[in-house]
């Protein structure tokens, strides 16, 4: 075997019309989206974050309608595959709020004059992940009635059981005692916690810990740590950037975030664990 020293091969450099990449990432459409609308250099940082996040959230709906698919199917290794993914996905959509996590209230307010009306709670993108966790509100389709696909695709994912819906209809066909009232509720709304559900949960974990199911509960819980973790930082982001002013869009700003932050997401797989 020859051991003499080779020169690497020099790359495809020549193309006809735009690089194979550029075809594939659209890199030049993602970096000319940006059109700040104030003279602050930070608001360049705002927006570019702002879109990271939209961009991780269509990931995270793609992963856990990719779940809900599988679970439908009784795939559950699937499903288990697409949670952790989605979890590694959760920590960089995180990680995403360090960029603004030391706004001071000055450095904010010299471009939030720019957002206008403009909210994060009006993404409909965030609204279908909220959705998929069982969060329901067809009020939350009231501000996208000027753009038809996006309240379209945000109808049908109002009108579908949820990611969690799925996870207990799977709980019912595994032999778990889960009541017709909550198969067969009424999927548009809310979802409500169970004592039914939070028993079959405490069967589950009361039970092999490598069982399918409470493997899945687990990937379960770690998403839902960490969409906690995500409205923590969001609601301390928020507080440390306006205190307790109205927030943009008319919404209340920290006291509603300080309310997002308070509910659980999965509720029963967290009371359940009080009775393992």
């Amino acid at each position: 075997m020859s051991h003499e020293a080779h020169e690497p091969e020099t790359p495809h450099l020549d193309f006809h019309g735009t690089t194979p990449y550029e075809d594939y990432v659209k890199a030049d459409v993602l970096t000319h989206l940006q059109h700040t609308l104030s003279d602050d250099p930070g608001e360049m940082v705002f927006l570019v974050t702002t879109q990271v996040m939209e961009l991780w959230f269509t990931v995270i709906v793609h992963e856990w309608e990719t779940a809900a698919h599988a679970l439908r199917g009784d795939d559950v290794p699937t499903a288990i595959a697409a949670l952790k993914r989605s979890v590694r996905e959760l920590e960089a959509l995180n990680a995403s709020w360090k960029p603004l996590a030391q706004l001071t209230p000055a450095q904010f307010n010299s471009y939030r004059s720019a957002l206008g009306e403009g909210s994060g709670f009006q993404s409909a993108m965030y609204r279908r992940m909220e959705f998929l966790l069982g969060d329901k509100s067809a009020s939350m389709l009231v501000p996208h009635r000027g753009a038809p696909r996006v309240h379209a695709e945000l109808e049908k994912a109002l009108h579908e059981p949820s990611l969690y819906d799925e996870v207990v209809r799977l709980l019912a066909r595994r032999g778990y005692d889960i009541p017709e009232s909550v198969l067969r509720r009424d999927v548009a709304q809310r979802y409500e916690p169970s004592p039914e559900v939070e028993a079959a949960w405490t069967a589950v974990y009361s039970g092999d810990e490598q069982d399918e199911v409470a493997r899945l509960g687990e990937a379960l819980s770690d998403v839902a740590e960490l969409v906690w973790r995500w409205r923590n930082d969001h609601l301390v982001a928020t507080r440390r950037a306006m205190g307790a002013k109205t927030g943009t869009g008319g919404s209340a700003g920290v006291a509603w975030l300080e309310k997002r932050a308070r509910k659980n997401v999965f509720p029963e797989l967290w009371t359940a664990r009080s009775y393992v």
